[in-house]
């Protein structure tokens, strides 16, 4: 099977949950569709099954080992196993409820250089597994709008949970460790809260543009996250939306560092009900 048959191959795993997820919306919700946007007032729910094809670039530590990864979104979809993603709003009048979950792991991540506890540098290769998981929830008012157009601020909770080791895979003799091993693991959960705004403006007749971005802190030193993206209306109640997506976390505790940034475009399919 050549290289192009097995990328093809894992995005079909990877979009396989979410098109049955899809499916089953589709099939329950339709009933609903006729009534909204009646009701201005009333609750609208929309549910965004996504794809976000994200690179990583940063510095990932654990116990005094830190490890460079410099990886495009095709090096991540070589080592990916499995992957989900989703994006939930609720809303009434003035105020908007959202959720983000994405699921990420990876299976031999190759980092391109490595230090050891005593400062030395090497460039022998190394497998960094990880299993990130990163789920955002948020409640923001609109604070300016008028016809189609709206700036909302929100409140961020951020959770992440990472699952990651290290694992020596061509040496030169060298040892990572001083105890002989060449092998570092670790689990590591944190949450961060953050203020955002989002703002929504048409752009012509069915597309509207929407910008987000956000900051803040907690366990991480400083975490920020920017998105930028045109949402197609073709139906009343399916959209498809694409941009590009920008998430930083800067995070050092105990034996552990999580300095990465994940960048790249986004698509996904907005179902509402």
């Amino acid at each position: 099977m050549n290289e192009a048959a097995k990328k093809i191959k894992k995005l079909l795993r990877v979009g396989v949950a979410m098109v049955s997820a899809v499916s089953a919306i589709v099939f329950c919700a339709q009933p609903a569709w006729a009534d909204s946007g009646e009701h201005q007032d009333a609750w609208q729910f929309e549910i965004t099954p996504y794809l976000f094809a994200s690179g990583l670039n940063g510095t990932v530590g654990i116990r005094s080992v830190e490890a460079d990864v410099d990886m495009s979104f095709g090096d991540i979809l070589d080592r990916l196993d499995k992957a989900f993603m989703l994006y939930a709003t609720a809303q009434k009048g003035d105020w908007i409820f959202t959720f983000d979950g994405m699921y990420v792991n990876l299976d031999g991540e190759l980092a391109s250089s490595w230090q050891g506890p005593l400062g030395n540098s090497n460039t022998a290769q190394l497998n960094v597994d990880m299993t990130e998981q990163i789920y955002s929830l948020s409640a923001g008012r609109k604070v300016w709008g008028e016809k189609s157009r709206r700036l909302d601020i929100l409140g961020v909770a951020r959770y992440t949970n990472l699952e990651s080791s290290l694992n020596l895979a061509v040496t030169t003799g060298a040892n990572l460790l001083p105890d002989g091993s060449r092998s570092v693991s670790g689990e590591f959960d944190w949450w961060d809260a953050a203020i955002g705004v989002r703002f929504l403006a048409p752009l012509a007749k069915k597309w509207d543009f929407v910008g987000y971005a956000d900051v803040g802190a907690g366990g991480s030193d400083l975490t920020y996250q920017l998105l930028a993206g045109v949402n197609w209306q073709f139906s009343k109640a399916l959209s498809a939306k694409f941009g590009y997506r920008y998430l930083f976390q800067d995070y050092s505790q105990d034996d552990f560092k999580w300095d990465m940034a994940m960048s790249g475009a986004y698509a996904g399919l907005g179902i509402r009900f």
